[in-house]
């Protein structure tokens, strides 16, 4: 779990100075206020995937695929709660800022996805079938 924390908090430093900084450059027009609470609810979601995940594969390591992508599809499907719960709420009559709204939240979606692609990737190793051999 090791190997995931230190990147996983390197990234997330990372993309909260970024985003910081382009809020303070172009503000609310390109970074919606409820930014920081849709960075938090990823910086959550991929823990909690991450650990459910890795509870998953401790318990049975043949599962490996069925664990990865049901956190996957609990990630999508959450999301898309985040999303809906935010325009039911009034954030569909905010005029332009349902779109600063929307950009950011898939940015930060395909941005969180992609490290958990790519954290997967870099650790697919001790994944394999034993016997198996890379080229």
């Amino acid at each position: 779990m090791k190997s995931f924390l230190r990147p996983y908090f390197i990234f997330c430093l990372l993309l909260g100075f970024g985003l910081y900084a382009v809020y303070s450059q172009f503000g609310s027009r390109i970074v919606h206020p409820f930014t920081v609470y849709t960075f938090s609810f990823f910086a959550l979601l991929t823990l909690l995937t991450y650990w459910l995940t890795a509870k998953l594969v401790q318990a049975n390591a043949q599962n490996f695929m069925v664990a990865y992508f049901g956190s996957m599809v609990a990630r999508l499907l959450l999301s898309l709660t985040l999303v809906l719960v935010y325009l039911f709420a009034g954030g569909g009559r905010e005029g332009t800022g349902q779109w600063a709204f929307l950009g950011s939240f898939f940015l930060l979606y395909f941005l969180f996805t992609g490290f958990e692609v790519w954290s997967v990737l870099t650790n697919l190793r001790p994944f394999s079938k034993p016997g198996e051999t890379t080229k």
